[in-house]
């Protein structure tokens, strides 16, 4: 039993062996050598100083030559079993210690370092020096342990309050936890928002080049489109009904790249909805309310999705609706050079001109395409990442807002205890 307490290190070991026994033989000490090697924490007492046989003493313990501890040797002498038989206190036995060793003659001059009350001191000491040693690991080990009290207590949850008041800010903390990790998603803290600027950077500009206008505008079809623009009247100077058709129905095909850019933002933002969910320590004791965001948040992005897809293609539509005429005033009128003068009017520019009008109408797309790879994006910004940003759970919050919140939170609670 007396091992188990000194064999911790942070106990101090007292090894008391009586004064008419040899030291070497001593249990105290043999134990002590055991556990405390090093002797930092083990002090030697001698008692029974008073009993031994007139002509010997423990001045060779007491002064360390016959066994050398760290701390110094300290002898004490106990009230006898006459002096508790006659009650004698504690304080009058102190007096009748300091007075035996002040008039010894073998420990006088040892006497201001003997007895119960020096021990005491020494210890007190000893004690203070050593807890002002072990108190940085003690505040270490505390804050450790109060940090993995707290990490506990994130994985199982705070306690939530029982008043709906306290029930409803919980809900929307965590709502407002997501958000943030979401908004990092987006402002590059976390990865993913980067896949964003792929869209617009690789995606849509290899769709605009891989659009047929080569086809579109080759001389078959830019002959058919005048012929068809001029009906039965051939036109007289440039066929500009016939330059409408081809610009507008060339125009057309920049709608594809344009909802598909859509449409590629709208997935990123998904896939950013569904990481934000997962990343949010607040939010994993409640897979119910994990679900119903990611509904809400999706409900949202469908909404914002629609909203960039009306802008872009009113974009498209809007390069349809008026053309720059200043485009065309620019335009070179005169006939090519090296035509035939003697080939009938009807004739003369018949390949040449439908080249040139097909070449106009090319350049003409150029300049939109290279408009619409600027302001796409701009438009998708505005209408998807910005919104989602601002707005993602808003109908969500009014939605929490307007339930009765005791029962919502108790049902998610009920549904994770049910799970875990």
């Amino acid at each position: 039993m007396v091992r188990s307490y000194v064999d911790k290190p942070n106990s101090i070991i007292l090894a008391i062996s009586p004064a008419n026994q040899d030291i070497a033989t001593s249990d105290a000490i043999k134990l002590a050598k055991e556990v405390d090697p090093s002797g930092d924490r083990t002090f030697g007492v001698v008692t029974k100083l008073d009993l031994m046989d007139k002509g010997t003493n423990a001045v060779d313990v007491l002064e360390g030559r016959s066994y050398r501890l760290q701390h110094p040797w300290v002898g004490v002498v106990n009230r006898s079993q006459a002096d508790i038989n006659k009650s004698v206190d504690m304080l009058a036995a102190r007096r009748k210690e300091q007075e035996y060793f002040q008039s010894s003659p073998d420990y006088g001059h040892l006497a201001h370092k003997m007895g119960a009350e020096y021990l005491a001191k020494l210890l007190s000491e000893h004690l203070e020096a050593v807890i002002k040693a072990k108190i940085p690991s003690i505040i270490a080990m505390i804050n450790k342990t109060v940090d993995e009290i707290e990490a506990e207590l994130d994985r199982l949850g705070r306690p939530i309050g029982g008043d709906a008041g306290a029930q409803l800010y919980t809900i929307l903390d965590m709502c407002r936890a997501f958000d943030r990790v979401f908004k990092e998603h987006l402002d590059g803290g976390r990865p993913g928002g980067d896949r964003i600027y792929g869209v617009f950077d690789h995606q849509l500009p290899a769709a605009l080049k891989k659009l047929p206008f080569d086809k579109h505008l080759s001389l078959q079809n830019v002959r058919k489109v005048i012929s068809e623009a001029d009906g039965y009247q051939p036109h007289l100077i440039a066929p500009e009904q016939g330059y409408r058709r081809l610009i507008d129905s060339s125009l057309s095909y920049f709608r594809g790249p344009a909802e598909a850019s859509v449409d590629a933002v709208h997935l990123v933002l998904k896939e950013l909805v569904r990481r934000s969910i997962a990343a949010t320590e607040e939010l994993k004791r409640f897979p119910t309310l994990q679900s119903d965001i990611a509904a809400a948040a999706n409900e949202s992005l469908e909404r914002f999705r629609e909203d960039g897809r009306k802008t872009v293609i009113r974009l498209v539509d809007m390069e349809a609706s008026y053309l720059t005429v200043e485009f065309f005033r620019k335009l070179p009128t005169e006939p090519d050079k090296g035509a035939n003068n003697n080939t009938p009017a009807n004739d003369r520019y018949q390949d040449n001109h439908l080249r040139r009008i097909g070449s106009n109408v090319s350049s003409y797309i150029g300049m939109v395409c290279d408009t619409l790879r600027n302001t796409i994006p701009k438009a998708v910004v505005h209408c998807q990442v910005k919104e989602a940003k601002r707005n993602l759970l808003n109908r969500f919050y009014a939605h929490v807002g307007s339930k009765e919140v005791c029962l919502q939170i108790t049902y998610y609670r009920i549904y994770y205890l049910a799970h875990t």
